[in-house]
């Protein structure tokens, strides 16, 4: 038997590329006895796995899931419980929004930033298609909210070649998930920023101002430079849901808020109705952004809903 470690890059109708440390490709299925043992687990993009083929012409076979580090998951689409992993083993996550065409949706953005920190996954914003009139004072207004909470915020155009070069070198060497709504421009900008991966794009529906899905399942596509890396090109989502995590627990995943949750009078705080209440009076006092903590209440009452189907 011959054995290798590999990471997987994707995969349909059960088999999976498997990219083995010395750049060859095996598309692997997963071996009868790993599904049985590992029952509930499912493979992912990103994995980290050792693939074995028997003899010289046989086939290759996935006999090792190794533990995950980094999980990027979501909830269930609809109303399936459970998770959807999007991509394991992610360094960092970019969350790409545009600032037109379609308009940015701040309640989608924070839920993407709630759900890289519910991972414990650093996050990053890109405002892209900065090109478009008046877009540089709108990255500049749009960005002020979120660099006050802590993120760092990346303009760019692929038109333009703007911001291009600071995202190739933040790239390297690590793998990092693309993700954001569908028609933001994620497949563009990956093209841009590597020439000749040819990734999948679409243009806008005007009808509906909403991208055509053209990533249909998460990629992981190795960086064609020196320092290496891997990008997780990921579908356009144009529902975000949270899973399983407990509303309590929601308040740690806004960076500004944190300064704050230990001064509040109960140790429970909901930070919606309790007297004495630090993190509201921080809003109060323009600490924190009315608008992110309006993002809070909204999104805590749909983990209070959704914590009774879990």
């Amino acid at each position: 038997m011959r054995a290798s470690r590999g990471v997987v890059l994707n995969g349909t109708g059960g088999v999976w590329t498997v990219r083995t440390p010395d750049g060859e490709q095996h598309d692997a299925s997963i071996r009868g006895r790993l599904k049985q043992d590992g029952v509930g687990l499912k493979l992912a993009v990103g994995d980290d796995v050792t693939v074995e083929r028997a003899g010289n012409a046989g086939a290759w076979a996935i006999t090792t899931i190794h533990p995950r580090r980094g999980v990027l998951a979501r909830r269930a689409p609809g109303r399936a419980p459970g998770e959807r992993i999007v991509a394991a083993n992610v360094d960092q996550v970019l969350v790409v929004f545009s600032l037109a065409n379609p308009e940015p949706h701040v309640r989608m953005l924070d839920r993407f930033l709630v759900i890289a920190e519910g991972n414990d996954i650093p996050a990053r914003i890109v405002l892209n298609k900065i090109d478009l009139p008046g877009g540089v004072a709108r990255a500049r207004e749009f960005s002020s909210v979120y660099e006050e909470a802590g993120y760092h915020v990346h303009g760019t155009s692929v038109k333009a070649g703007v911001g291009l070069d600071e995202l190739r070198a933040l790239l390297a060497g690590r793998t990092t998930a693309l993700t954001g709504p569908s028609g933001v421009g994620k497949s563009s900008l990956v093209n841009a920023l590597f020439p000749g991966l040819e990734l999948r794009t679409a243009e806008i529906s005007p009808s509906v101002n909403k991208g055509r899905h053209t990533t249909v399942g998460a990629m992981l596509v190795p960086i064609p430079d020196a320092r290496g890396g891997f990008v997780v090109d990921t579908p356009g989502l144009r529902e975000v849901g949270m899973w399983g995590l407990p509303p309590r627990n929601l308040d740690v995943c806004f960076p500004e808020f944190r300064e704050f949750i230990g001064s509040c009078r109960f140790d429970d705080c909901s930070h919606e109705h309790e007297p004495k209440c630090a993190v509201r009076a921080a809003v109060e006092t323009g600490k924190i952004s009315q608008a992110r903590y309006d993002s809070y209440v909204k999104l805590h009452a749909e983990l209070v809903e959704a914590e009774e189907t879990w």
